[in-house]
């Protein structure tokens, strides 16, 4: 490979090109990037019911189709002038230009249950791949640009990488309007429409900059020089590539664990990423010095805390998120400082670009593609987390003495953690979890023993935490965890956890496995509300958005039937396993099948008036799939209903208060609605009986006359905004959980 030299200026005058329209095509083109990538995560959130591997993936895309722009920047070094460049650019802007206006490609028709990630890249490639690429190479094309034409030769090369602060914070900016700004005042479709006209506009300022810049001598000046491909410099690029790869990971990795935990939604998903690029901003905006003793000090203290707090599932998630996010722009910060202090002279600019680009692929291709495939868990995070501590600098690589000491006592204090069968108290967990901890700042010159360090603590951590479970499998859509516990008032008990969320709890004891439990059983909301639907008619056509462990079915007679809509086939390989549970083969009297797919898009296929009742009941880790709960969804549900059925949508959660946007959303639909509430004993088991909250909404409020006065029934109690499929607050939701209100 072949890198292009900048090119000798002249000795004559001429006047330098127009500073202001740099900068500004520069700030442009990094804010359309990055706020398109939110707004096609949203519009493609409906057709992949919310899942945050929706945002991975989506990241996965954006990363190559920086590359792509990157590779193509670099290419174009090689045309002798930078005219030929400039015109050749402006006519890929406008070839990009004819996907648009934005919307998502309806060309590979519906998800392919085989690849789904697989699919949504396609997708995003048909719907924004062109403008996306062309946008991407423009930051690198336009420093490039600079650093050859503007006089005298030092100059434009200092401000060639001062250009790369300008596109960063063009990013920042546009990040934290999206969430604050764009989506709470904008629909989709009008921000698709605007971000379609801005487009147009930035190809314009381009060509306003090209014609400025065209009059400029060096502007037809000819001048390539490479380097040598040695083996020196490839070792140069592989470290560019390592540096850049490591964060992108943890960029995926620290975002599916905060999502999976609240919700997918863009408000969250740009936080990581605010984080990710203020690194860069902070790595690149001085002279690219190497990381400083303080931070690389904060790493010995975040990286653990973290590590711990992973597996510690009983922490708050404000903690959490605070503890996790420290870490992570901890360690990128060190990463892309690192990688600053190693830049090379702007003359190879679009190659260092280049392999930071590869780098970013590689990193985030792992964590979308490979790391599902390759782990039943989510051990990518924690194992770059720790790997990226490589990065540190170190003053020997060999360790001997004291140090060797500290290391192997380290590793022999933390080694009763790596036994699963020891049950120990947590504060003695903490203590043996503290000790490795502390020894790495003893060998903080040392990167290779702070990472061996950190490495059993990450082990141990996800030994002594998931390790409980006996089964662990991974899709698309998360990990799924099962194993038996023993319950009291169920005894020995099968447990299907997605996330951190129980999906179902089926009693072993023969004459206990068809018993209903946790959400379902007899006392809860749900459990009297099949009751009283089915003393209402002898036989019930009942569709169910969400399978879990299937418990619902054991309210399914001989005379009822019902249909379960499933998104995920593990989930439905799982459940349908009657070594594994018999809910649905075993339980169920009357027949029961399963549609694998999106519930909007299944639901929209089914005859209208076919069901009885409708019940929603599709959270995964409480991660909330939005689209499920809109106006327009509920007209889908409502539409589907036979003369006097009712929805009921399941609105337990943790971190959000969702009865206010769907009682609303029931509203707007026509509709009437009633809110239910169920709150268990203290003691009580939450595999037994778990309290939860229910809305029920039906189109003729003579149907909801049967649940007026009954207990734990009444007026919903919230009020929101309806959630559309053009507008959803789930900040606002989460603001209200934590008010009470």
């Amino acid at each position: 490979m072949t890198a292009v030299a900048a090119t000798p200026h002249h000795a004559v005058a001429h006047r330098a090109p127009a500073v202001w329209l740099f900068v500004g095509a520069v700030f442009v083109s990094a804010a359309l990037v990055f706020l398109v990538e939110p707004l096609v995560g949203k519009l493609l959130l409906p057709v992949l019911g919310g899942s945050p591997a929706i945002w991975n993936t989506s990241l996965a895309f954006f990363q190559a189709a920086l590359l792509a722009g990157y590779a193509y920047a670099h290419l174009l070094q090689r045309l002798s002038s930078v005219r030929k460049q400039m015109a050749v650019h402006l006519l890929v802007l406008a070839v990009a230009a004819l996907v648009l206006p934005l919307r998502v490609s309806t060309l590979l028709g519906d998800p392919w249950q085989g690849a789904p990630a697989l699919w949504l890249a396609a997708v995003m490639a048909l719907s924004l791949g062109p403008p996306f690429a062309a946008l991407s190479a423009t930051a690198p094309l336009l420093q490039a640009w600079y650093a050859r034409l503007a006089p005298p030769p030092a100059a434009g090369a200092r401000n060639a990488y001062a250009l790369y602060a300008a596109s960063n914070l063009g990013s920042l900016l546009a990040l934290a309007a999206y969430p604050a700004v764009v989506e709470p005042l904008l629909g989709l479709s009008r921000q698709a429409s605007l971000w379609s006209l801005a487009y147009a506009g930035f190809a314009l300022l381009m060509l306003a900059l090209t014609a400025g810049a065209w009059r400029s001598p060096t502007a037809a000046a000819v001048a390539i020089a490479a380097v040598p491909a040695t083996r020196a410099v490839w070792r140069e690029r592989i470290v560019w590539l390592l540096l850049a790869a490591a964060p992108s990971s943890l960029l995926m990795g620290v975002t599916a664990h905060i999502t999976a935990d609240i919700a997918s939604v863009p408000f969250l998903w740009v936080v990581p990423l605010e984080l990710y690029l203020l690194t860069f901003v902070i790595a690149f905006a001085g002279r690219g010095s190497a990381p400083s003793s303080w931070l690389l000090g904060l790493q010995l203290l975040v990286v653990p805390a973290s590590l711990t707090m992973l597996f510690d599932l009983t922490t708050p998630w404000p903690e959490q998120l605070v503890v996790h996010l420290a870490s992570f722009f901890v360690v990128v910060l060190v990463c892309h400082r690192t990688l600053a202090a190693r830049r090379p002279d702007p003359a190879r600019l679009t190659e260092f670009y280049l392999w930071m680009s590869i780098g970013g692929v590689v990193g985030g291709g792992f964590n979308a593609f490979l790391a599902p495939v390759l782990f039943p868990g989510v051990w990518e995070y924690p194992a770059v987390l720790v790997l990226a501590c490589l990065a540190r600098p170190s003053t020997s690589a060999r360790l001997e003495g004291r140090d060797l000491g500290w290391l192997v006592a380290g590793l022999v204090w933390i080694a009763p953690l790596l036994v699963p069968q020891l049950r120990l108290p947590d504060y003695v967990r903490g203590a043996l979890m503290l000790a490795p901890a502390v020894l790495a700042v003893m060998l903080r010159d040392r990167a290779w023993a702070v990472v061996l360090l950190y490495a059993a603590m990450a082990l141990a951590g996800e030994v002594q935490g998931v390790g409980r479970y006996r089964e662990h499998h991974r899709s698309f859509f998360g990990v799924v965890h099962i194993t038996d516990i023993p319950v009291r008032g169920l005894g020995q008990t099968r447990i299907m956890v997605h996330g951190t969320t129980l999906h179902g709890a089926q009693a072993l004891a023969p004459g206990r496995a068809c018993q209903p439990t946790a959400y379902y059983s007899a006392h809860t909301a749900i459990g009297r509300f099949f009751r009283t639907e089915q003393a209402r008619k002898p036989a019930l056509r009942m569709a169910a958005v969400g399978l879990g462990a299937g418990t619902v079915a054991t309210f399914v007679r001989s005379a009822d039937s019902m249909r379960f809509f499933e998104i995920d086939p593990l989930i439905a390989r799982l459940t349908l396993d009657p070594a594994r549970f018999s809910f649905v083969r075993g339980c169920a009297k009357g027949p029961v099948d399963v549609v694998l797919g999106d519930a909007r898009l299944s639901l929209a296929r089914e005859p209208a008036g076919r069901y009885d009742l409708v019940l929603v009941d599709a959270f995964s880790s409480d991660s909330v799939p939005t689209h499920l709960l809109t106006v327009e969804a509920l007209r889908g549900y409502l539409g589907l209903l036979a003369p006097g059925g009712v929805v009921l949508l399941h609105l337990s959660n943790r971190n959000l208060e969702l009865v206010g946007p769907a009682s609303a959303a029931a509203r707007a639909a026509g509709a009437h609605a009633l809110e239910g509430e169920h709150w268990v004993e203290e003691g009580t088991s939450p595999y037994v009986e778990s309290g939860g909250i229910v809305l029920l909404v039906a189109p003729d409020a003579h149907a909801l006359d049967r649940y007026r006065g009954l207990p734990d029934w009444g007026p919903p109690k919230h009020a929101a905004r309806p959630w559309t499929d053009d507008y959803t607050n789930v900040w606002g939701a989460m603001i209200a959980r934590f008010r009470g209100e």
